[in-house]
């Protein structure tokens, strides 16, 4: 009988910090002697299992199957992997991802550990805003750094543009007559990305002596379910270009997160700490970030 994970939780609004606007809460249950258990030996750990929010190395997953596991409707993958995955995702879908010769009494026994943990995100999920679909017309709002902005469309001959006129409120997006909404916004994404980039230089710079670590490298790319990931081996920090339209602490909340892993890599104890002496009230910007879903079907996070 294995003994009950002790878990250590990362989840989309303890940001799996950067990792948020996918919806997703993964949870992972490793440790050496099961690693051992799926390599060699293939002998049942004596050791307990802890539970780590670190994605494992993996191959390209098998088809998941659909089954009752606990009591509740799973979708089980066994892949090559040397961890226990759960994942919760907005619509309440449960995913659990698996080495290839996990037990079933094993699977029964790390989803049933986690069962109230389950139903409290799926419940989160419910109450969580759908993020709107918006067509980029005039009169819509767009935001931008957590502010609210009337969109103006005006009709041009030449090169497309946004102009930002925060006098009035208002952004300014001139593009050819009949545009479609891709077309509106594709040119207003590539305005958000420059605005960011030239937001960014200012904050790393901020709050890298704060950390008491650098990035060697950092960028901005759109991610379905993460606010921010970081490439700890070579010190590369990415940033969800979503961002740039949350309030600015939200963004040097996950920049700092990112950064904080280049001190510890694993979402515990340590890490939580560390972030308390950063940034004491990051709770606050983590709320912020998951008051609305990156995208529909997904869990916003940070890594």
């Amino acid at each position: 009988m294995w003994p009950t994970p002790q878990i250590t939780k990362r989840t989309a609004d303890s940001i799996g910090i950067f990792k948020q606007q996918a919806a997703s809460f993964e949870l992972q249950a490793s440790s050496r002697k099961l690693q051992a258990y799926f390599s060699s030996t293939r002998q049942a750990p004596n050791g307990r299992l802890t539970t780590e929010h670190t994605l494992a190395a993996c191959s390209l997953p098998l088809e998941a199957q659909n089954m009752k596991i606990a009591g509740l409707e799973i979708d089980l993958v066994r892949q090559q992997m040397r961890s226990l995955r759960l994942t919760v995702y907005a619509g309440g879908r449960i995913r659990v991802s698996v080495p290839l010769q996990t037990p079933a009494s094993v699977i029964e026994e790390f989803v049933q550990a986690r069962r109230s943990w389950i139903e409290k995100h799926q419940q989160r999920f419910a109450t969580r805003e759908p993020a709107p679909q918006p067509r980029y017309e005039a009169g819509e709002t767009v935001p931008y750094l957590g502010q609210a902005y009337e969109l103006l469309v005006t009709p041009v001959a030449g090169r497309p543009g946004v102009v930002l006129l925060p006098e009035s409120g208002q952004l300014r997006l001139s593009v050819p007559e009949g545009s479609t909404a891709t077309q509106r916004e594709a040119v207003l994404t590539v305005w958000y990305r420059q605005q960011m980039k030239q937001v960014l230089p200012a904050l790393f710079a901020q709050w890298e002596p704060v950390v008491g670590r650098a990035a060697a490298d950092w960028g901005i790319k759109q991610m379905r379910t993460r606010w921010g990931t970081c490439n700890i081996g070579a010190r590369r920090v990415w940033l969800n270009l979503e961002l740039i339209k949350r309030p600015l602490p939200c963004l040097e909340y996950v920049l700092v997160h990112e950064l904080t892993h280049l001190h510890e890599r694993l979402h515990n104890a340590r890490f939580w700490g560390l972030m308390d002496q950063f940034m004491p009230d990051w709770r606050t910007h983590r709320a912020e970030l998951n008051r609305v879903l990156l995208a529909p079907g997904a869990a916003p996070d940070a890594d």
